[in-house]
């Protein structure tokens, strides 16, 4: 076909779809909607585009959408659909979906059968999820493979009368191709966010408490974790199995288990984070040619631990502050830290800076013999303070030859590393805080009424 006939059938397809969009939005109707109604017979009447005006009250039903079409309550969120604790209390089977100012509770309760507040199937691409209370249900916002959905800005509840594992996530994303979920309270749930088999993918700014792990990434490639905030949950951000992501600007408090888990994660970003309170800060296993940088560490039993390969990672320019133990690495392996002639900030190093320049006049190295024995034998820290021990401290000081291998910083920073999210950070921490406080107590009492919570 000529250049020609080809332009101008493009230009005629351009024209045909604009016209049959304008057409769809000039006869929308807005349909008023009430407890009264049957939703499912008023959706069936409905034609695409139109939007439905749900009334304040209780609307005891299941909602299947199979066409375009826009669901909103009130700005309050003052109308409840309400289901039967069976199934998906709202279904999406098309296209182009609306759900905004509604409370969507009691959907079923069985994990194996993806029951869910709001199901999202594969055919309900460009679902727009935003500003609801989604209460007390299995999964919140079920996303199966509906590619390019977009969660946003809602409040998600678990059923808090379940255990731990028995309940839902807030949001479960599966193989859903550039789906954002951005800016959602989630809280008593499974995991925050449980992301597999999916690709380019944007969790971001969202808040997580009384979750065991805040996102939890499965097979999830090209994709985004930023700006979120986890509280008090077991793991803030497990990353596991996946590669390309970039994991940057978030902040987890008060973990119990660990703030970043890198599991299997190559060529990744991790940068940016705080990580304040938790048994270890961050935790890497067999994760490779990842740049680890510009995060904050403190106040935790282990400040980085990684085991298994870690091959071609730069570590530059975190800062370790107040970690009992610095880094744990088992391995005769050496290890420098230091990346252009930057290394980390460590709260432990005593070296001097001399000429001023910020950087260490003489290596930094956390661990030593002594460490390397206490995690094969941990009995032998009742040798801690016999003469032994402190002469192999002091000849490992004086003869760096004898050194185990490990790691070594050789340009340790002088002052912590100021990252972006430090000011945001600084303003709401005592705010956090108070939060996990809380947040711990109430797992103090589900250990007491449950025999512990579950892992």
């Amino acid at each position: 076909m000529p250049a020609f006939f080809r332009i101008h059938s493009l230009q005629r397809a351009v024209l045909i779809s604009a016209a049959a969009f304008i057409l769809q939005t000039a006869s929308a109707a807005v349909i008023n909607v009430s407890p009264q109604d049957d939703v499912n017979a008023t959706i069936a009447r409905a034609q695409a585009g139109d939007t439905l005006k749900f009334a304040p009250g209780v609307y005891q039903t299941k909602i299947h959408i199979g066409k375009p079409l826009v669901l909103e309550g009130p700005a309050d969120r003052s109308a409840e659909i309400q289901g039967d604790r069976k199934g998906r209390t709202i279904a999406v089977h098309a296209p182009d979906v609306v759900i905004r100012n509604l409370t969507v509770t009691r959907s079923g309760l069985s994990l194996p059968d993806m029951d869910a507040g709001i199901y999202l199937e594969e055919s309900a691409e460009r679902a727009l999820v935003e500003h609801n209370n989604i209460l007390d249900n299995s999964v919140g916002v079920y996303l199966h493979g509906s590619k390019d959905a977009m969660v946003r800005e809602n409040k998600i509840v678990g059923n808090a009368e379940l255990r731990t594992n028995e309940r839902g996530n807030g949001v479960t994303v599966w193989n859903a191709p550039g789906a954002q979920v951005v800016g959602n309270d989630i809280s008593k749930g499974r995991d925050g966010i449980f992301s597999n088999t999916s690709t380019h993918n944007t969790y971001k700014n969202n808040r997580f408490t009384d979750v065991r792990f805040a996102v939890h990434y499965m097979y999830t490639n090209d994709s985004e974790v930023s700006g979120n905030i986890s509280i008090g949950n077991n793991i803030g951000y497990a990353m596991m199995f996946s590669d390309r992501i970039k994991v940057f600007g978030n902040i987890a408090v008060n973990s119990r288990d660990q703030g970043i888990m890198l599991n299997y994660v190559n060529h990744s970003q991790i940068a940016d984070n705080i990580i304040y309170r938790a048994d270890k800060c961050v935790f890497v296993y067999n994760a490779n040619f990842n740049d680890i940088s510009g995060n904050y560490f403190e106040n935790c039993a282990i400040g980085i631990h990684f085991t298994a390969a870690i091959e071609g990672t730069n570590l530059s320019e975190n800062s370790f502050v107040q970690n009992e133990n610095q880094v744990k690495y088992v391995s005769t392996r050496f290890l420098d830290w230091a990346e252009d002639g930057r290394g980390n900030y460590w709260s432990d190093n005593s070296a001097f800076d001399l000429d001023g320049d910020g950087i260490g006049d003489s290596a930094y190295r956390p661990n030593g013999i002594i460490d390397q024995i206490i995690w094969r034998a941990p009995v032998a820290r009742l040798l801690m303070n016999s003469p032994a021990v402190s002469i192999v401290k002091w000849a490992q000081a004086q003869f760096p030859a004898i050194m185990p291998g490990g790691v070594t910083d050789s340009k340790p920073l002088m002052k912590p590393h100021q990252n972006s999210v430090m000011p945001r950070y600084l303003q709401i921490k005592d705010d956090l805080q108070k939060i996990a406080e809380k947040e711990k107590s109430q797992w103090a009492g589900e250990a007491t009424v449950q025999g512990g919570p579950s892992q």
